[in-house]
């Protein structure tokens, strides 16, 4: 029986722990492309980019789109959305990402069973947008979300000191209701978001802002009703995307489709790579990483901000028959 089985562990974790770290590392070094095989495509083709889920960054979808526009082999780029939209901020960066890529080469948004809000603000930058009949999408407008706990917190005998210097520092907090005048920063912030969107649908449509305000009151449409108001171009599924992405790019017969997966480096190597934490702590790998610890526990002790988000309030995976 060995006599110190608990120091044998501990060096079998570490062990096997420092290889982990090692490998990591090396994949991150390995050059090529964002695609989701280690071989390229032969030929021209096109590129098949998803976008799925709320819309919270932009880093890899941007950095795939950006290398996919250097990219020779690739003539034309279908981007499918399967999104309720989400923060501002990664949306316009996404927005602004398919108008670089357009520059070079045609770019097709296929939407599946929800393209909306922020999803479908990234879809305007298009040069085409297919839609299905029943896709739901629309929902141009801006939402602001915020919690008011004084009600509860009385409840339960508990009560919030709050010390700020800044009179609308403690703007939305939970532990108190809005001023007034609170509400009407938040509706001004909210107003010219909203204008934002407006101003680069209209942009990316070819249409006039008179004629997209009459549709941005943050109702949903079907992929049919957007059609009619000049929101979507096609109705059809992905099969019609690609061949419409292959007829722009001059692609004859068959076009061949490379699916491409943004990178998603792990939250923990981000941090233990990027310059700022290292410049943060010193540049210790072991630092860094009880930085990130202390990010993970809220050890910062704000209370996070209130997000804009351009995103439907209840996500739904589409009507369903």
């Amino acid at each position: 029986m060995p006599r110190h089985p608990a120091g044998r562990a501990f060096r079998f974790l570490l062990a096997f722990a420092g290889l982990f770290a090692l490998v990591a590392f090396a994949v991150t070094l390995l050059p090529g492309r964002p695609a989701g095989s280690f071989l390229s495509v032969g030929g021209v083709h096109v590129a098949l980019v998803p976008l799925r889920g709320e819309i919270t960054r932009s880093d890899d979808f941007v950095e795939a789109l950006d290398e996919l526009r250097e990219d020779a082999s690739v003539g034309a780029v279908v981007v499918r959305i399967e999104s309720p939209g989400g923060a501002v901020a990664p949306s316009q960066e996404m927005y602004e990402a398919i108008g670089r890529l357009r520059e070079e080469k045609p770019v097709i948004a296929s939407l599946g069973s929800v393209a909306a809000s922020g999803g479908y603000y990234v879809a305007s930058a298009s040069d085409v947008v297919v839609a299905n009949p029943g896709t739901l999408t629309g929902s141009i407008g801006v939402i602001l979300q915020l919690t008011n706990l004084e009600g509860l917190m009385s409840k339960v005998g508990v009560e919030a000191e709050i010390v700020t210097a800044g009179a609308q520092k403690a703007m939305g907090s939970p532990f108190r209701p809005l001023s007034d005048a609170e509400r009407a920063i938040f509706q001004e912030m909210a107003d010219q978001v909203h204008t934002q969107f407006i101003d680069a649908v209209a942009r990316g449509r070819g249409l006039s802002a008179e004629a997209m305000r009459r549709v941005s009151t943050g109702r949903i449409f079907t992929g049919e009703q957007a059609r009619a108001l000049g929101l979507v171009d096609e109705l059809g599924g992905l099969h019609d995307a690609v061949g419409i992405a292959a007829r722009r790019a001059g692609i004859e017969g068959e076009p061949v489709v490379e699916e491409i997966s943004p990178r998603r480096t792990p939250w923990w190597l981000r941090t233990l790579l990027s310059e700022e934490a290292g410049a943060h702590a010193g540049g210790s790998a072991l630092g860094r990483f009880a930085d990130a610890l202390a990010t993970l526990a809220g050890a910062s002790g704000e209370e996070p901000a209130p997000l804009l988000l351009w995103r439907l309030p209840v996500v739904t995976e589409g009507i369903r028959w």
